[in-house]
């Protein structure tokens, strides 16, 4: 359902930075969503700046940034922030700590500095989204834990989009670790403080959030007190629009929203 845009919306929403979602926005399990990087490329020509914000830390940058291109997006590093980047910047240069995540969570991780260790005790266990968990890792994430780690999670996402259907998200498997070791887990990604930090300390002039989940971007978006567009194209659909934050704008995916601002 597009919605029609006030002319005083739609001029703040000229100027400054997008902060955009990337699962279920510009692509489902990397497979590029129709229009969504001619989109990006228009805001762009426009003068728009737009900065990506994933809570997805699976994959490495150097992957994020390959998707980015196969979606037809130009793209520069300083363009994209990770729920990875963000829960390592939790933890200090030279701590220890156990990764239970994808690929992209070791790299952060390692460029900040702290030890990757592969058994307790450890300063911290982080836990990201990965295909390969088991009761033999739950059951070491849960005795790190017990024994004095914080537990830290990459996000608390209950669910991650593909084009077939929703997998489970890093918030089932840090609810499993947080449930046996009996503790309340730290969050980094959106729409939590060190993941907003490091989308403020890119962009200092953010004039709306755009993503597919409430809970998250919404919720960002209203502590950055700036507009939430809401795209229909991942994990929310237009009869469950539930939780987080209200959209200020609805739109089936990131092509209708950014004709709607561009074109009027």
């Amino acid at each position: 359902m597009a919605q029609h845009i006030a002319r005083s919306v739609r001029d703040a929403l000229l100027r400054g930075t997008w902060v955009i979602d990337l699962d279920g926005v510009v692509w489902l399990a990397g497979v590029p969503i129709p229009g969504s990087g001619e989109a990006v490329n228009r805001l762009k020509d426009a003068g728009i700046g737009v900065l990506f914000a994933t809570n997805n830390a699976e994959p490495t940058r150097e992957e994020l940034l390959g998707r980015l291109v196969h979606a037809g997006i130009r793209v520069e590093v300083d363009d994209l922030v990770s729920s990875a980047q963000a829960a390592a910047a939790m933890l200090a240069p030279g701590s220890t700590a156990l990764a239970y995540a994808g690929p992209g969570v070791p790299q952060a991780l390692a460029e900040r500095a702290v030890d990757i260790v592969r058994e307790a005790p450890a300063d911290a266990v982080v836990i990201g989204w990965a295909r390969q968990f088991d009761f033999d890792l739950l059951s070491d994430a849960m005795a790190a834990v017990r024994g004095g780690a914080r537990l830290i999670g990459t996000n608390e996402d209950p669910t991650h989009p593909t084009p077939d259907r929703l997998l489970p998200g890093t918030g089932a498997l840090l609810a499993a670790v947080a449930t046996a070791s009996e503790r309340v887990p730290e969050v980094a990604g959106k729409p939590h403080r060190a993941m907003m930090e490091l989308i403020k300390a890119r962009a200092t002039d953010i004039s709306v959030v755009v993503g597919d989940r409430p809970t998250t971007d919404g919720v960002l978006a209203k502590q950055l007190d700036v507009p939430y567009a809401l795209v229909l194209s991942g994990v929310t659909s237009t009869d469950a629009v539930i939780g987080g934050s209200s959209p200020d704008l609805q739109h089936g995916n990131l092509a209708e929203l950014v004709t709607a601002v561009l074109d009027g």
